[in-house]
C-alpha cells in the first residue's frame, strides 16, 4: 500500500504530515510580506521556520534550536508575536516527544518561558505583561505537557514491542533447545534398537553356523528368529525416525513441545511381545510380579521397558543361548523394582557378541532421569544381576499404560 512506502528512511504518511504542517506555517508567514512590521523580513522568517519542521522527526533539537533562534531574532528586532510563531509551538512539542533525552524537552521548555516573557513585554508593555505572559504561558505550558505525555506513552510502546520481541526469541530458543533434546532422545533410542537387535541376530546366526550340520531345523529356527528380529528392527528403526518428520501434539507452557506419539512410544503393554522374542532366541524367560501395578507416565514406562531390554540382551550376549533368566516385578505405592536375574549358564557361542558400548551406562542414566537407582554384579551361583528401583509419584498420572 501507499502507505506503508519509505521516503529517506521514513514512512510516506509521516512525510506527508509533516510537508503539510510545514505549509501552513509557511501560510501564516504569508501575510507579513505587507501592512505588518517588517515585511518580506518577517515573511522569511517565517519561511525558515516552515522548512526546518519538515525534520522535526529525524533531528527534534536540531530543528527547536533553530525556531528558537529566528523567534529571538523576531524579538529582538521588535516585530511582536506573528501567526507563524505557531512554528514555536509546533517545535517545542516535537523536541519534548521525540528528543533521545528528556532533558532537552525540559530545556527547551524553559526557553519558551522566556520566549513568552519577551513577547508578553512586547505586547502588554512593562505594565500589563503579566496578562499576556500568562495566556502565552497556559498555551505554550500545555503543548510542552501533551508532547511530555505523549512521549512517555510513545516510549511505553516501545518498550511493550522490545519485551514482546525478547519473549518472542525466548521461545524460538526454547523451541530449538526442545527441538535438540528430543533429536538427542531418538538418537538414544535408534542406538538402543539397534544394538539390542544386532546383538539378538549375532547371537542367532552364530547358532545357524554351529548347528546348521547338526540339526538343521534348530538352524532353521534361528535363521527365522535372525529375520523376524531384523524386521522389528527396522520396523521401529522407521517409527523412531518418523517422529523427526511429524508436528507435536501436545502444547506445554509456551504453546510448543515437542511430544511423540504415543503409538510410537515402546510400553509395557508390549512386554509381552519382547519377552517372547527372547524366548525364541533361546533365553528362557520366567516372568512374575508382585504388588499392586500402577500407571506409569510415558517416560518412566519407556525407561521400565528398555531397562528390561537390556537386561535381557546382556544375558543373551554374555550367558549365551540356552540361559535361563528369573524377571521381577516389585510393586509398592513407593516405588516399582525391576529385578533380572539370569544363571550364566547358557552354550557358548561361536563367537562373543560385540557390545552396545554403553550398555549399563544407558541404564543409569535413565533412571538416574527419575531419581531412581540400578545395582548390577555377578551373583554367587555365577550369573548376573540387574535390579533398577524407580520412585513412583505420589499422584497417579492422567497418561500411560500400566504392566499388563
Amino acid at each position: 500500500m501507499i502507505v506503508d512506502r519509505v521516503v529517506f528512511g521514513r514512512p510516506l504518511r509521516s512525510v506527508v504530515f509533516d510537508v503539510a504542517v510545514s505549509g501552513v506555517v509557511a501560510l501564516f508567514a504569508v501575510p507579513s510580506i505587507s501592512g505588518e512590521p517588517g515585511g518580506w523580513k518577517a515573511t522569511l522568517v517565517g519561511f525558515g521556520m516552515a522548512a526546518v519542521l519538515v525534520f522535526r522527526r529525524t533531528h527534534p533539537l536540531a530543528v527547536t534550536a533553530v525556531v528558537a533562534a529566528l523567534a529571538l531574532v523576531q524579538v529582538a528586532v521588535g516585530w511582536g508575536p506573528r501567526a507563524y510563531d505557531i512554528g514555536v509551538l509546533i517545535a517545542l512539542y516535537s523536541v519534548a516527544k521525540y528528543a533521545d533525552r528528556l532533558r532537552y524537552g525540559i530545556i527547551a521548555g524553559l526557553v519558551a518561558a522566556v520566549g513568552v516573557v519577551l513577547a508578553a513585554l512586547q505586547l502588554g508593555g512593562p505594565a500589563y505583561w503579566w496578562s499576556d505572559a500568562l495566556e502565552l504561558g497556559v498555551v505554550t505550558g500545555a503543548v510542552w505537557l501533551v508532547g511530555l505525555n505523549v512521549r512517555t506513552r510513545r516510549l511505553y510502546m516501545l518498550s511493550l514491542e522490545e519485551r514482546a520481541a525478547t519473549l518472542e526469541r525466548g521461545r524460538e530458543a526454547e523451541a530449538r533447545a526442545a527441538v535438540a533434546e528430543e533429536r538427542t532422545r531418538i538418537a538414544r533410542e535408534l542406538h538402543d534398537v539397534v544394538a539390542h537387535t544386532m546383538a539378538v541376530m549375532v547371537v542367532q546366526a552364530d547358532g545357524v553356523r554351529f548347528t546348521i550340520d547338526r540339526d538343521p531345523a534348530v538352524a532353521r529356527e534361528a535363521a527365522k528368529v535372525v529375520g523376524d528380529t531384523g524386521r522389528q528392527a527396522l520396523e521401529e528403526m522407521r517409527r523412531l525416525v518418523g517422529v523427526l518428520r511429524e508436528p507435536a501434539d501436545a502444547a506445554g507452557s509456551d504453546g510448543v513441545v515437542y511430544a511423540e506419539p504415543a503409538h510410537r512410544r515402546p510400553a509395557l503393554v508390549g512386554l509381552s511381545d519382547l519377552l517372547d522374542r527372547f524366548r525364541a532366541a533361546g533365553v528362557a524367560v520366567a516372568y512374575a510380579t508382585s504388588g499392586e501395578p500402577t500407571v506409569l507416565s510415558p517416560g518412566l514406562e519407556l525407561t521400565v521397558y528398555r531397562v528390561v531390554q537390556e537386561s535381557l540382551t546382556n544375558t543373551l550376549k554374555h550367558a549365551g543361548v540356552g540361559a535361563s533368566v528369573e524377571l521381577v516385578f516389585d510393586w509398592s505405592p513407593a516405588a516399582v523394582v525391576v529385578r533380572a536375574v539370569d544363571d550364566g549358564r547358557g552354550r557358548s557361542v561361536v563367537r562373543a557378541a560385540p557390545s552396545g558400548g554403553h550398555g549399563l551406562v544407558g541404564m543409569r542414566e535413565r533412571v538416574g532421569v527419575y531419581g531412581g537407582s540400578l545395582t548390577a554384579g555377578p551373583t554367587s551361583a555365577g550369573g548376573w544381576r540387574v535390579e533398577a528401583r524407580l520412585p513412583l509419584p505420589s499422584a497417579p498420572p492422567d497418561a500411560g499404560q500400566a504392566l499388563p
